[in-house]
């Protein structure tokens, strides 16, 4: 085409059903280019955003004060100095990250119009997302070690589970969520957009960005199934694993005591891990047909599950209650 190439803005509409559905056209040209995207999000009445506004604000400042209230309290106490807490303490820190990559854009977005997000800014938010999503994945399968160890191999928990393997197993979450993001969003961003640039979601994530390619995808979905796949299966495997084990184990114990206590360390972790990988299970292991229930899945674990997780852990666990009211009484008395 002659002449320079207009500039396509996309506009997030709460309605935008019309802009998401319309087929592209095959001959249409390369326009990765182009700088802005729309975020449709939630299909709902102009007057429920208030509604969804407050919830949305409501949910990420539960995520900021549970977060970080966890991160500080096992920074603060010493008696939490172990590597359950030392794991804790990143998951923490992981959902705080991962849920600010989607929550204060999506809270804006209730009240802008345009509801659009910048080329670089929908990469970004992609690539920071599936980098602590994967990577929480991967520690969530650490953590379950660390309670196979405790429960199965007591007295050599402390040898077995060093400060050197519990850094290595953290870093090796990081290492395997990064290299899993640079793939995919590398693979999502190389497609070929048509001229459409309504996304139907409410943050940037690959299935809906998918939907706007005029790109053949079959070889990419073949590829990013593989890639889930690959990320999802072995960590269940180390999960289901370490558990059958736990379970064997904690059965042989005698004491109706001993077995409510070894329950209740692996109950709040087996929570987490049912709420997160049932959601990205649906998301990302299922045929893309259910674009309404995508984002219901999608708040579970962007949204719902970072909210839970300080208080599965700090309600169930008697060590972060201790510690809780500990640092509480100090700042009592120092006011």
């Amino acid at each position: 085409m002659l002449g320079s190439k207009p500039r396509v803005h996309l506009y997030i509409l709460p309605c935008a059903s019309q802009q998401v559905s319309t087929m592209c056209d095959r001959g249409a040209s390369n326009h990765s280019e182009m700088t802005d995207f729309i975020l449709a999000g939630f299909r709902v009445r102009p007057e429920l955003h208030i509604l969804l506004f407050l919830l949305f604000l409501f949910v990420y400042a539960m995520i900021l004060l549970g977060n970080v209230g966890m991160m500080a309290i096992i920074k603060t106490d010493p008696r939490l100095n172990t590597p359950m807490y030392f794991f804790l303490g990143n998951l923490s820190f992981i959902d705080l990250f991962y849920s600010s990559v989607i929550a204060p854009k999506a809270i804006i977005n209730f009240w802008s119009e345009s509801k659009s997000i910048s080329f670089a800014g929908c990469v970004a938010q992609l690539f920071l997302f599936a980098l602590f999503i994967v990577t929480e994945g991967f520690l969530l399968a650490a953590m379950a070690y660390d309670r196979f160890i405790a429960i199965c191999n007591p007295l050599l928990y402390s040898v077995q589970m060093s400060t050197r393997l519990c850094t290595q197993l953290v870093a090796g979450s990081y290492f395997c969520g990064c290299i899993s993001s640079v793939i995919q969003t590398s693979m999502t961003f190389t497609l070929s957009f048509c001229a459409s640039r309504a996304v139907d979601h409410f943050y940037c994530d690959s299935r809906p960005l998918q939907r706007l390619s005029c790109s053949d995808l079959f070889i990419h979905r073949m590829i990013s199934f593989s890639l889930s796949c690959i990320i999802i299966l072995p960590t269940i495997i180390v999960i289901i694993v370490s558990y059958m084990y736990i379970v064997s184990t904690v059965l042989k114990i005698h004491s109706t005591e001993g077995r409510k206590k070894a329950f209740s360390t692996c109950s709040s972790h087996l929570g987490v891990v049912s709420v997160l990988y049932g959601a990205v299970f649906f998301m990302y292991l299922t045929p893309d047909r259910f674009p309404e229930l995508s984002k219901v899945a999608s708040l579970c674990y962007s949204l719902v599950t970072p909210m839970l997780n300080p208080l599965i852990y700090s309600l169930r666990n008697k060590d972060v209650q201790e510690a809780l009211k500990k640092l509480l009484e100090k700042k009592n008395i120092s006011l």
